[in-house]
C-alpha cells in the first residue's frame, strides 16, 4: 500500500485513487456537492483553498489544498522509494 501526502499530515492510499482533478470545472463541483449530500466528502484542506479533488474507488471524494501537479510528483516519489 502506497500512501501519498495530500497536505497538513493527511495521507491517502494511491492504490484506491481513481482520479485527481482540479476543482474548477462544473462537473467536478457537481461531484463534490453530491458527495457532500451523501456523506462521502472528506475535507482535508484545513481551511485553505481547495486546489485538487481526489476521487476514490469507493466514491469518497477528498478535497486537498495541494495542487494536482504536487500530488502527481509525490506519487512518483513514493513509487521511486518502493523500487529503490
Amino acid at each position: 500500500m502506497k500512501l501519498i501526502n495530500i497536505g497538513f499530515g493527511n495521507l491517502v492510499s494511491s492504490d484506491k485513487l481513481v482520479a485527481v482533478v482540479a476543482p474548477d470545472a462544473a462537473p467536478v463541483k457537481r461531484i463534490v456537492q453530491e458527495a457532500k449530500a451523501n456523506g462521502l466528502l472528506i475535507d482535508a484542506t484545513c481551511g485553505r483553498k481547495c486546489k485538487s479533488v481526489l476521487i476514490s474507488e469507493s466514491n469518497h471524494v477528498v478535497l486537498s489544498a495541494v495542487s494536482c501537479e504536487t500530488i502527481q510528483n509525490r506519487t512518483g516519489e513514493s513509487e521511486e522509494k518502493d523500487e529503490g
